[in-house]
C-alpha cells in the first residue's frame, strides 16, 4: 500500500486543483503490486508487443502467442529468442515488432539488460534501453514505473495520464502541473490512469 507520507504529499500537491485532489481522495490509497515479470526483458517483451494497441487487442495478440508457445512446447520468450518471423507474424506481431522483440534478446546476451540498471538514475537508464530498437522514452517510462518501481517519472508521452491531468486542472503545461508531486510524480500518473479507468465512457461525437 502507498505510504501515508507520500499519499498525504499527493494531496497537497493536489490542493490548488479542487477537482484532482477530489479524485485523488476518491480513490484513496494506492496498492502498488510488485513487477509481475521477474526479469527485464519480460517486461520489454510485453511493452513493445503491447506498443500501440488498445487492451483488449493486446489481450487477443498475447493469447496466441501463448497458443503458439504451448503448442511448441515453449514459452513466449522461447517463441521470441527463437525468432521466427512467420510464426511471430501469425500471431499478430508486426515485422517492426517482431525485429524489436529480437533486438531485446540480443541485448540480454550483450548483458546490457543486468540488474546493474536498478541503481541507475532513470535518465541514464532511459537511454540505454532507448538504445535498444523498438524502445523508446515511452516504453523506457513504464519500465521505470511498473518494473524498477522509480517513484518520480513524469511519462510526458503518455497520452492517458496527460490527458487526464489536463482534464482535472484544466491547464495544459503537464510538466509544470506534474512539478510539485516531485518526488511522487510516478504515483501521481498511477493515480491518473486509475482515475481515466473508473470515469464513465464519453458518448461518441
Amino acid at each position: 500500500m502507498l505510504d501515508p507520507p507520500a499519499y498525504a504529499h499527493l494531496l497537497d500537491a493536489a490542493r490548488a486543483h479542487p477537482t484532482l485532489e477530489a479524485a485523488i481522495r476518491q480513490v484513496g490509497p494506492l496498492r502498488i503490486d510488485p513487477p509481475p515479470q521477474a526479469c527485464l526483458a519480460d517486461r520489454l517483451f510485453v511493452e513493445v508487443v503491447n506498443q500501440q494497441l488498445s487492451t483488449r487487442a493486446a489481450a487477443a495478440i498475447w493469447a496466441r502467442i501463448e497458443a503458439a508457445a504451448a503448442a511448441a512446447g515453449s514459452s513466449p520468450r522461447g517463441l521470441f529468442e527463437t525468432g521466427d518471423p512467420a510464426l511471430l507474424r501469425a500471431c499478430g506481431i508486426s515485422g517492426n515488432k517482431v525485429r524489436a522483440l529480437q533486438a531485446i534478446v540480443a541485448a540480454e546476451a550483450a548483458g546490457l539488460l543486468g540488474p546493474d540498471l536498478a541503481h541507475r538514475p532513470h535518465a541514464e537508464r532511459a537511454a540505454i534501453l532507448c538504445g535498444i530498437r523498438g524502445v523508446g522514452p515511452w516504453t523506457a517510462d513504464m519500465v521505470g514505473i511498473f518494473h524498477f518501481h522509480d517513484p518520480d517519472i513524469w511519462p510526458e508521452g503518455d497520452v492517458a495520464a496527460v490527458g487526464c491531468l489536463r482534464r482535472l486542472t484544466g491547464g495544459t503545461d503537464t510538466r509544470s502541473l506534474a512539478a510539485p508531486f516531485a518526488p511522487y510524480r510516478s504515483i501521481l500518473a498511477r493515480y491518473l490512469w486509475r482515475i481515466k479507468d473508473a470515469a464513465p465512457a464519453e458518448p461518441p461525437t
